[in-house]
């Protein structure tokens, strides 16, 4: 990547920044998008405020391109993953004997809302395990039936960067007619998605993490096939197709993933969203999954020398843009993430495994300072 584009990111200057899969730095760009929003409510009030929305309108179009959409209008913002996976868990009609296919190590976003209706309307909950750090897509797939209503998945695993094929899933859950559900936060921006080609009914995620944005701004995509199947529960003044007819209140539910934007939102932050996903776009998806494969693919041959297991496959179709590797003489990934903390370069322990998940600005060198920095 290109110095110009380094020179967004002024963290570079300061450390080695590898948790992208945690909450990544938005660049200059998207700092100053936000800063040029709140000075214009301080300055103006609300004067400039159909502004903001054709700024959110162009944003909800950047990320529907960036799933692969049919129509921006599938897609609705949110506060976060969490509450875009509650609300379809929530919104579904369900029935006793009906079941939930998952994975035993998927991240709680997208177990809590699960076990919540597990609980509440006596659905079953089936977990496939992990196997060596991989999921065994085909026991996956042995555990979908005529009763499963909903199959629910991250495109890549937070605790192992497993990638999974979803248009395979997508196919079987849609043989049995369930709902194909996928937790993108961990791929969208990084991994080329196309939810249309790929089956997914319901994708979710936020813009903290590859898509360099602040914290504050969710997103949830509903198919048409889902958006039949799956009512909004959480709603409000916007939610209809005319929020300024106040008092007409049998509009009926907006058009699409809209009716699932209940009021005012962080606008300033959906600034900030706009700006990084120009950027990503500008970039190129497609781009950026090339170059971090390249720069995954380098710091595991560079951990060949080292005590270090590398237990996130590196299969072609598996491998993804995290890496996660385990001491084989027994030191803590806790205690790892410490030593190398005092060496300004930032990772994330997850479990017994040390999780480092480069970005599009960091470089080969770095990744050489990190394998001579572990301990």
């Amino acid at each position: 990547m290109t110095p110009e584009l380094r020179a967004l990111f002024p963290i570079t200057q300061r450390a080695i920044y590898f948790n992208h899969a945690a909450v990544s730095p938005p660049p200059i760009t998207s700092i100053r998008a936000v800063e040029a929003q709140l000075r214009d409510v301080h300055e103006n009030g609300s004067a400039n405020f159909r502004s903001w929305l054709a700024v959110k309108e162009q944003a909800r179009e950047l990320l529907a391109r960036l799933l692969g959409a049919a129509r921006p209008e599938q897609v609705a913002f949110m506060r976060n993953t969490s509450d875009s996976l509650s609300s379809v868990a929530n919104g579904i009609a369900w029935k006793p004997g009906d079941n939930i296919v998952t994975f035993s190590h998927e991240f709680p976003s997208n177990i809590y809302p699960w076990v919540r209706v597990r609980d509440a309307f006596g659905v079953e909950v089936r977990m496939c395990e992990e196997r060596e750090g991989r999921i065994d897509v085909s026991e996956l797939e042995s555990l979908i039936d005529h009763k499963t209503r909903v199959v629910a998945i991250s495109h890549v695993q937070f605790a192992s960067g497993f990638r999974i094929d979803l248009e395979r899933l997508g196919r079987v859950a849609r043989r049995h007619d369930a709902l194909f559900v996928v937790d993108s936060i961990q791929a969208l921006g990084v991994v080329p998605t196309n939810v249309e080609a790929e089956l997914v009914d319901v994708a979710a995620g936020a813009s903290h993490k590859w898509l360099l944005a602040p914290e504050g701004v969710g997103y949830l995509y509903l198919s048409d096939r889902a958006r039949e199947r799956i009512e909004p529960t959480l709603v409000g003044w916007i939610s209809v197709p005319n929020p300024e007819d106040y008092f007409n209140f049998e509009q009926g539910w907006n058009r699409g993933t809209l009716g699932w934007e209940s009021g005012t939102g962080p606008m300033a932050l959906v600034h900030g969203f706009n700006a990084s996903l120009e950027l990503l776009h500008r970039v190129g998806v497609q781009n950026i999954a090339r170059y971090l494969e390249e720069l995954t693919d380098y710091l595991c041959e560079r951990l060949g020398n080292k005590r270090y297991q590398v237990v996130s496959s590196r299969a072609p179709g598996e491998k993804s843009q995290i890496v996660c590797i385990r001491h084989l003489d027994g030191l803590s990934a806790m205690s790892l993430y410490h030593q190398l903390k005092t060496r300004n370069i930032v990772t994330a322990p997850r479990g017994d495994r040390l999780r480092i998940a480069p970005h599009l600005y960091n470089t080969t060198a770095e990744v050489d300072q990190f394998v001579e920095a572990l301990p």
